[in-house]
């Protein structure tokens, strides 16, 4: 597992990041036990927060976020936000009623958490969790966004006991080592979100993934809102159609690229239709499909000095995808292009990452280029390309005729992509 860390221009902030990375566990150490007993120093603020929507899944849960963010402050409401990781500036994890925490109110709910955990283990993502819910609970609001670190069961925002609705996304195989070695371990423990009288909204899964999803809300008591059962959706001709229980809800298709975010669009709109406490008209699902944002996700670049070492007439698309199932959606958004460019895949991946399933999924007939993925521990780029360049300046020099150019296979890779190109994630 990639250690989660962040640094930042601020001095404070850098210095108290700097403290939360340095009090490490064991990177597959997950446990609601550390972060249960320094909540409880803190008063609890987890207790104090506004209704919560809870997401997990191994694919989709940040576009889910996004597209859940978008409808609830369609609806005028004030929405507090928590995701990872980060692309460029930590501070893009937590967004206090609408607005990222700045360097100042980030370093100061930080070093509360660091003070009051007294050096105790404690995980990066641990303390950032804390301090997110430090921040919420201070902070007037009418709903939280919450996305899942990591797993479900045991990540540090499952300590939230009564979320107004949870979610799952797209399940698929990642982080094998911690979360178990088939879809079935994975989906357990996503579905460890699921609480009792909570409605969990799920995608739609192999029978062996749905069987064992139930099983878990089962046993917590929450009752499953399955694709295909409780609800379902289609995309014809640029529309969204959602359709839960007798109700029909017919939307423009979403914004955000690759036919994929249509179902975590879906997935959003059936949440927040499944609860009555937050009231979401149908034009703020209108607006939800329009608005929604979530940065390096097929983003579209149009600008900035790396898109001006490209051949005119080139096209330039930044991606964080790094698991098999982000391959194929990459697939199906390349088989899509009708511009009659070529494909060229700048490509950089954790050692971490099943490198041979995420490239047996690409396009075959893409031209690839490996690159470093500076700072982390990475796939050498001999192993993921013939054709190799040592950073991205150079990868993109080497394209010389007019491309449709892809930057693909790590979030850290399109965070250093958009810290050095823009636009910066705001």
């Amino acid at each position: 597992m990639a250690t989660d860390f962040a640094r930042s221009d601020d001095p404070l902030l850098d210095r108290l990041l700097r403290a939360a990375g340095s009090q490490r566990i064991r990177a597959a150490d997950l446990s609601l036990a550390r972060i249960d007993r320094l909540l409880a120093r803190m008063g609890s603020p987890h207790r104090k927060l506004p209704p919560v929507f809870h997401v997990a899944g191994t694919n989709g849960k940040g576009s889910t976020c996004a597209f859940l963010r978008a409808g609830l402050e369609a609806a005028g409401l004030r929405v507090h936000v928590f995701t990872s990781p980060h692309l460029v500036r930590v501070n893009e994890r937590i967004r206090l009623a609408g607005t990222l925490v700045t360097d100042a109110e980030l370093a100061e709910a930080l070093g509360d958490v660091l003070r009051v955990n007294a050096g105790q283990p404690l995980s990066f993502f641990e303390s950032l969790t804390a301090a997110a819910f430090l921040l919420f609970a201070a902070t007037p609001a009418d709903a939280v966004v919450l996305e899942v670190g990591l797993g479900g069961r045991l990540d540090a925002t499952n300590v939230v006991e009564a979320p107004l609705v949870t979610g799952i996304a797209e399940l698929s195989m990642d982080h094998v080592a911690i979360l178990g070695p088939t879809i079935r371990h994975i989906a357990a423990e996503k579905a460890g979100i699921a609480k009792r009288g909570v409605p969990l909204v799920t995608q739609r899964y192999p029978p062996a993934v749905a069987a064992r999803v139930a099983e878990v809300a089962a046993l917590a008591g929450a009752p499953v809102l399955a694709r295909g059962e409780a609800w379902d959706a289609r995309s014809p001709d640029g529309q969204l159609m959602v359709a839960v229980g007798e109700r029909e809800v017919v939307l423009p298709a979403p914004r955000l690229a690759g036919a994929h975010q249509a179902d975590n669009a879906a997935l959003a709109v059936v949440m927040l239709l499944s609860q009555a406490e937050l009231p979401v008209p149908q034009a703020a699902l209108v607006g939800a499909m329009q608005w929604a944002q979530w940065p390096a996700r097929l983003q579209p670049i149009t600008g900035g000095p790396l898109f001006d070492l490209l051949p005119e007439g080139s096209r330039l698309v930044v991606d964080g995808g790094h698991n098999p199932s982000a391959a194929k959606a990459i697939a199906a958004w390349a088989a899509r292009q009708d511009d009659g460019l070529p494909l060229v895949v700048v490509l950089g991946m954790l050692e971490t990452k099943d490198r041979e399933a995420f490239l047996k999924g690409l396009p075959p007939e893409a031209r690839r280029i490996g690159v470093p993925v500076s700072g982390h521990r990475h796939w050498p780029p001999e192993t993921l390309a013939a054709e190799t360049a040592p950073d991205l300046e150079a990868a993109f020099r080497r394209v010389t005729a007019p491309a449709r150019v892809l930057v693909a296979g790590s979030l850290h890779l399109a965070g250093e992509f958009l810290k050095r190109n823009g636009p910066l994630p705001a």
